[in-house]
């Protein structure tokens, strides 16, 4: 069984954003059971926390940008391919600015980083996602296909019409090869690409070498000075006789390649958990990347739905049973029926919004919206059927939940009359009788509230 990991001390690093041009302080920090990644911008009073998962994505232009309330962390692909690497299950990563700096353009400066801090092992069991089936995206000549496997793996291949890259292809045959294989490989980009970018006042924190450069335009005795000024750069600009400016040797024979898994590794990890399949990629990016994951998450929905149905059996736990478990009333009662349970682990329940709950009287009569606190409280008495429900037995009359907090607690979309709120809980921990869980509400696919409490059941 694989446990959780998280760093074993803080550590820090400061370098330029590519896009901004930047300084920026980052600082990894240990992070508790169940935290996941988040990335927190503390230039900013109060700090604003941003989970780390496909849910936040809100840009991907030239890197994975994620991103809550107007408020942003840009390229954040190398970090999150760090930790998917390295095994990293909980971290707090600080910005002291709005992007992730560059560094070499590798993943290693961060690998190094964690590396440092060392790697501790936590308390909670790690969680994987599984594939069972096939799921593919297509899109021109940009292919992805996921299949099922033990562990994982990523095989992908790029073909640019240039002689400097050509046709490449790598495998990552397992985790274990990431930081001798595919940490040290860094971006790349064209000359004439990165000329443009520039003369539009771009990637403002990008030197001629911060990355490959692959040199696919002439250099005049003129360009090159022309260059200089553009880029406030003095250091060396020749030819470069392997397709490279400056003669850059490379890491490895296809080091443009491994950086394109290696990104991939860290925009599948925004999934929040790793995942055990065999990617196969074909002149992949950011954006392919991240909209197979959410093809990935939507698939893990679906499983776990086919899966309540099966083993949910009819009238197994109706409304009635709820009454016997629950104190609560109409029009406080907020479980209108359970999916499926496993008592004292998880549940996913349903509750049936309709236009004649009371509040809706009350509240914006003109624009009806369920409450987000009653979303809340809908997530606490699903955690109390999960808590106090024993199958096969008749509830205990003298059970009872006592709620000791609510943590965590953000508001992501709209409910109204009409919608179906499926509120799906799981135990964190349990001790002693206190049980800390984590709750979320999705209408369809959407996540639209999410919480952690804590309750003393019995």
């Amino acid at each position: 069984m694989a446990l959780q990991q998280t760093l074993g001390k803080s550590v820090s690093l400061t370098g330029v954003g590519l896009h901004t041009g930047i300084s920026a302080k980052v600082t990894l920090n240990p992070a508790p059971d169940n935290y996941g990644i988040k990335f927190v911008r503390t230039d900013l009073q109060p700090p604003v926390e941003i989970p780390a998962d496909i849910d936040y994505v809100v840009d991907l232009a030239r890197g994975t940008t994620i991103g809550m309330d107007g408020v942003k962390v840009y390229s954040i692909e190398h970090v999150m391919s760090c930790f998917a690497g390295l095994g990293i299950d909980n971290c707090r990563v600080e910005i002291n600015a709005q992007e992730i700096p560059l560094m070499d353009g590798s993943a290693m400066p961060y690998v190094e980083l964690v590396l440092e801090a060392g790697l501790v092992e936590q308390k909670e069991k790690r969680e994987y996602l599984d594939i069972d089936e096939p799921l593919m995206y297509v899109k021109g000549d940009v292919a992805l296909g996921i299949f099922p496997l033990d562990h994982f793996r990523v095989t992908l291949e790029i073909d640019y019409n240039y002689p400097a890259l050509g046709a490449q292809y790598t495998t990552l045959f397992n985790l274990k090869d990431y930081v001798k294989d595919f940490a040290p490989a860094r971006t790349f980009c064209f000359l004439s690409e990165i000329e443009k970018l520039r003369e539009q006042d771009l990637i403002k924190g990008g030197s001629l070498d911060s990355a490959l450069v692959v040199q696919d335009i002439d250099l005049t005795d003129e360009h090159v000075d022309y260059m200089r000024k553009l880029f406030d750069y003095k250091g060396p600009i020749k030819a470069g006789e392997n397709g490279f400016l400056n003669n850059t040797k490379l890491r490895f024979w296809n080091e443009p390649c491994r950086h394109k898994a290696m990104d991939l590794v860290g925009d599948l990890y925004l999934l929040g958990k790793p995942l055990n399949a065999h990617i196969l990629a074909a002149r992949t990016g950011h954006a392919a990347n991240i909209e197979m994951a959410k093809r990935i998450r939507k698939y893990i929905l679906e499983k776990k739905k086919a899966a309540a149905k099966v083993v949910k059996e009819p009238g197994k736990i109706d409304h009635e049973d709820i009454l016997k478990i629950l104190p609560h009333r109409y029009p406080f009662l907020m479980v209108d029926k359970v999916e499926e349970i496993n008592p004292g682990e998880s549940i996913v329940a349903v509750k049936n919004v309709s236009f004649n709950e009371p509040f809706f009287q009350g509240h914006f009569p003109g624009n009806p919206v369920m409450p987000g606190v009653l979303q809340v409280e809908a997530i606490a008495q699903a955690a109390g059927i999960m808590g106090l429900y024993k199958e096969g037995k008749a509830p205990d009359p003298n059970a009872k939940v006592l709620f000791l907090g609510i943590d965590n607690c953000r508001f992501r979309g709209i409910v109204r009359p009409g919608d179906a709120l499926r509120i799906e809980v799981k135990m964190l921990r349990f001790r002693r009788g206190t049980g800390k869980f984590e709750g979320k509400c999705y209408v369809e696919d959407k996540l639209v509230c999410e919480a952690v409490g804590m309750a003393m059941f019995g």
